[in-house]
């Protein structure tokens, strides 16, 4: 009897072929849309280990440090992104206190430490089988990262503060843009087919 073969559905068109054997560093393209549909990424394993690594370096000055100052009246004050959070807790705006830390300092984290924990795993070749729904897990918490929206929000308030304050730019908002940086670099270098493949192949029968 011989296997079934794998499909791959297009996630533009839905249309289906066969799963194509890739060798690293090529990528399969759906013939109807032209959209990639799989990657084998060259040293996957490696590029988002070193970026997750990065972005867990500069996690606490990411957080801690002032982001921006503003002069206004003679007053000088400054704000890091824990302090954002504070502020609108103080302010009674719970909710909003809540969704900004969930989703720009929390899943952010969690990425950042899964894509290092997995990484970590497969560089050193410490495969579990709990690393499948940690993977699964991992997977899931992909759209809720939202560490880019705080940061358009960001630019937003800094536009709006310019003509009626003195801003000045502080070390902060340079760690949170490297964090940033650092976590979409890691996220992206992560060939998650191939960790896929690997995962099964290693633990499901």
């Amino acid at each position: 009897m011989t296997q079934d073969k794998q499909l791959i559905a297009c996630q533009q068109c839905d249309a289906l072929y066969d799963k194509p054997e890739l060798r690293q560093g090529q990528s399969a393209k759906c013939r109807r849309c032209g959209s990639t549909m799989v990657e084998h990424k060259v040293d996957s394993i490696e590029r988002s280990f070193n970026w997750s690594l990065a972005g867990i370096l500069l996690l606490v000055p990411a957080i801690l440090l002032p982001i921006m100052g503003v002069t206004l009246a003679g007053q000088y004050h400054h704000a890091s992104l824990l302090d954002c959070i504070l502020a609108l807790i103080d302010r009674g705006f719970f909710m909003i206190a809540t969704l900004v830390f969930l989703f720009a300092i929390a899943v952010p984290i969690v990425r950042l430490l899964g894509a290092f924990y997995i990484t970590y795993s497969f560089k050193f070749n410490k495969l579990k089988p709990s690393l499948l729904h940690f993977f699964r897990a991992f997977h899931h918490l992909e759209h809720w990262a939202m560490l880019n929206v705080f940061m358009l929000a960001i630019v937003v308030s800094m536009y709006k503060l310019l003509d009626d304050t003195e801003l000045s730019l502080n070390m902060g908002l340079l760690a949170l843009i490297l964090w940033l940086i650092s976590s979409t670099m890691a996220a992206s270098a992560l060939d998650q087919d191939y960790i896929w493949q690997k995962l099964e192949d290693e633990f499901v029968d």
